[in-house]
């Protein structure tokens, strides 16, 4: 009999662990420059906000004459993805997501946290000409999720911490599958073909570990482009790059690429989008026409609702045609706040709803929708994983945590 949320290996706990806490330090910023983008959009000076978001740069010879906001999305991002394809290529190569049985969980629990709030969503707006935004309420953002877990969730256990943050890699990789299947127009077959041959050369390069490394990014950036100009979504590319590097082994390339770039992304390239994502001017007609769109109420309920049902609803089903049960440390109660939590779809749903309604006057009606459901899901998340954190903190403290002579605490070994 199988065993769900299961707590993983001792090195893969610990490196989730490390995950976590950078996570966490990237969800603060990417509050704070949430924040920023809300009070400077509201302010006497939110023209000059606007104007910086909507000042073009760069050469127009190359088709690369985009607005800040536009290489905020289309640019820094690709540095976002670029993280998730090195994570996801270690997960499912040397992490525990390499024994099919430890992968079901998260995949199963991953789509069915993406349909669920797609069907919310279609449903809402159904004969509206609106359903196109349908994938905008599916996505789940992993460093405003661990923020909050960090704050609320010192004493849950590692099993719970280890879904959530798997969950969220394996829908970052749904979503950006999304993006390109369904959020691209047209696309130039000859320049997207010739995209394999910055990969593969970024590929061997990254197998030559010490030498030739000034040469990754020059290769990245020429698959960057290539993406760009063949008009599938350039964040495609991070991925990709990322699914080429080595990741198997101690101190892999991947690894160490990870090690590099994630404070990048997570101190800079993700909070600057978020800066020039989530400035919306709140006044009172445009939230007044907010929520009477079925278009904000598809994204809050879909995030708030669609999301623990789709991944709760899914695991329960899972456990009930495998035979497989929980994991003894922890309870259904657990699995549902950490489902809550995922409903937090800040980064990637931001970015799904400019190419839904990039032509359509719903914008800020997208961006107030991500807003408020995210932080309803975070609060409602918060209060359930709190209640849990205490449960879980009394049981600790009446518990003797004693080692074992290979220094392994207990709690990682029963």
């Amino acid at each position: 009999m199988s065993v769900l949320f299961t707590r993983g290996s001792w090195p893969e706990a610990a490196r989730i662990t490390e995950i976590l806490r950078r996570e966490a330090v990237g969800g603060i910023i990417l509050l704070v420059a949430a924040l920023a983008a809300l009070i400077w959009a509201n302010s006497p000076w939110a023209e000059a906000y606007f104007d910086l978001a909507g000042a073009h740069v760069g050469p127009e010879s190359l088709h690369l004459d985009l607005s800040i906001a536009h290489w905020a999305s289309d640019g820094l991002l690709a540095v976002f993805f670029f993280v998730v394809g090195l994570e996801l290529k270690r997960e499912f190569v040397a992490g525990d997501l390499r024994d099919p049985g430890r992968a079901m969980l998260p995949i199963v629990a991953a789509v069915g946290g993406m349909v669920a709030p797609a069907v919310i969503f279609v449903a809402i707006n159904a004969g509206h000409g609106t359903t196109h935004g349908w994938a905008i309420p599916s996505a789940t953002d992993i460093a405003f999720a661990v923020a909050v877990l960090a704050v609320v969730g010192t004493y849950l256990p590692v099993a719970l911490r280890t879904f959530l943050l798997t969950l969220a890699v394996v829908d970052d990789l749904l979503g950006i599958t999304i993006i390109a299947v369904f959020y691209t127009e047209a696309v130039d077959l000859l320049l997207l073909t010739a995209v394999l041959v910055p990969l593969i050369l970024f590929a061997l390069v990254a197998r030559r570990r010490a030498h030739w490394w000034w040469a990754l990014i020059p290769l990245g950036v020429i698959a960057w482009w290539l993406m760009h100009q063949s008009g599938v979504h350039a964040t495609v590319a991070g991925v990709l790059l990322g699914f080429t590097v080595p990741a198997r082994g101690e101190n892999s390339v991947a690894e160490h690429l990870e090690h590099r770039v994630r404070p990048l992304s997570a101190g800079v390239a993700v909070p600057i989008f978020a800066f020039f994502a989530a400035g919306v001017s709140v006044s009172g007609d445009v939230l007044s026409g907010a929520f009477g769109s079925p278009v904000t109420w598809g994204i809050v309920l879909g995030l708030v609702l669609g999301k623990p049902i789709g991944i709760v609803g899914s695991s329960m089903l899972l456990a009930a045609t495998t035979r497989a049960h929980l994991d003894p440390s922890i309870k259904w109660i657990d699995v549902l706040g950490a489902a809550m939590l995922a409903g937090v779809g800040f980064t990637v749903s931001l970015l799904i709803g400019e190419l839904a309604y990039r032509s359509d006057d719903l914008s800020e009606f997208v961006r107030i929708g991500v807003l408020v459901g995210s932080l309803t899901a975070a609060l409602l998340a918060a209060v359930v994983l709190r209640a849990r954190n205490v449960h879980y903190r009394d049981v600790e403290w009446e518990e003797s945590v004693d080692e074992d002579d290979d220094g392994v605490p207990d709690v990682y070994q029963r």
